[in-house]
């Protein structure tokens, strides 16, 4: 691979713009070929990035929230099509809002409408059944507990109708406690962590390893500055327990390349069918157009699989993967036969819109 191509000039151009570090690695047919690190993991700018840092990184949890649940869709303890109800009793009565009314549901929210974020869910977490919640828990929020709060909020569309960024994947979380009788948490390290080796990797990290997190900031685009923010989860960790499927995650570069890389090429964590099962389009194309606050989740060129962006038919991309808040970045290139996972720690961040060329990128480097 190029050291020096497309990828690095990318790289490069985000540091241009102040991201305050950089930790980039890509893996082709199972060997390490690229690994890009600038800036620094302290706010005082003391200590360069070195490649040991924790990260909080988001969305990108969302990946591995899906292959826990779909190995319980392998084992057959878990059904696509079945009713989100079987699972968590309380989704069976819902409601949802309709031009400031309170309506009754009609249609059936389903374990594939959480998977493909048609469920009519919304990633609301300060509404008054959470603060309920947060009160009767006394701050701690257990994942499965707190579904019998957030299932009283209302939805914003019919499961099934529409296509919207929520919390699914939490809720897809609390099944896999439900299923597995353990904290959700567990049975990832059990099924995917411990296996793979990712020792640095946790749901629920505890608070004398939050010096550990890289130094997070948030791009103030008024005066272009990162203005530090602490080293939590914000807004998305609800609670002391709380571990959520869909922005939960406290991992390493190294650790999350390794788990992409047993993804792409083995049947360690899931067959290869089931692969491509999650890969490829599960959603009406209509709904990759996207209202204006979803837009940005929404590229060009790709439709929405089993918890992952992926190419529409016919329409050539090299990739399938997803990001996060603060700027992680992945992409699993099957074609390519690679592998790229892009860490920073930056929310709003400035080069948001760009990590979608790190894919194409590589993919030029890899033909040079």
């Amino acid at each position: 691979m190029n050291q020096h191509g497309k990828v690095y000039e990318l790289l490069k151009r985000f540091e241009a713009m102040g991201i305050p570090s950089i930790d980039c690695i890509v893996y082709h047919r199972g060997k390490c070929v690229f690994r890009y690190m600038s800036g620094f993991s302290d706010e005082a700018k003391r200590k360069p990035v070195d490649g040991n840092e924790l990260y909080n990184i988001y969305s990108c949890s969302k990946l591995i929230t899906c292959t826990a649940a779909l190995q319980l869709v392998e084992t057959g303890d878990l059904k696509l099509d079945a009713p989100v109800y079987e699972y968590l009793p309380e989704f069976r009565k819902l409601t949802k809002l309709v031009d400031g009314r309170i309506e009754p549901v009609r249609n059936t929210m389903t374990v594939r409408h959480l998977f493909t974020m048609t469920a009519g869910l919304t990633y609301a977490t300060n509404t008054d059944n959470l603060k309920r919640a947060y009160a009767d828990t006394k701050g701690e929020m257990p994942t499965r507990e707190v579904m019998k709060y957030l299932a009283q909020d209302p939805l914003a569309f019919e499961p099934g109708e529409g296509w919207l960024y929520s919390l699914c994947h939490d809720v897809l979380a609390a099944i896999v406690e439900v299923l597995s009788g353990v904290r959700f948490g567990e049975y990832v390290k059990k099924h995917i962590f411990d296996p793979l080796g990712m020792k640095r990797s946790t749901f629920l990290l505890p608070d004398e390893q939050l010096p550990e997190i890289a130094a997070q900031y948030s791009w103030r685009e008024e005066d272009d500055k990162f203005v530090p923010i602490g080293p939590r989860i914000t807004p998305y960790k609800l609670g002391s327990r709380y571990e959520s499927g869909g922005a939960g995650c406290v991992s390493t570069v190294e650790d999350y390349i390794t788990f992409l890389e047993n993804l792409r090429s083995g049947e360690a964590l899931l067959r290869r069918d089931t692969v491509r099962m999650m890969s490829s389009p599960q959603i009406p194309d209509e709904f990759t157009t996207g209202t204006v606050p979803q837009r940005q989740f929404m590229v060009a060129g790709y439709s929405y699989g089993l918890g992952v962006r992926c190419p529409k038919p016919g329409v050539e991309k090299p990739d399938f993967g997803w990001g996060g808040a603060a700027g992680a970045h992945l992409a699993i290139l099957p074609e390519a036969e690679a592998t790229i996972f892009y860490a920073q720690h930056v929310r709003n961040s400035p080069n948001r819109p760009l990590r979608i060329q790190l894919p194409p990128a590589l993919v030029e480097d890899l033909r040079a």
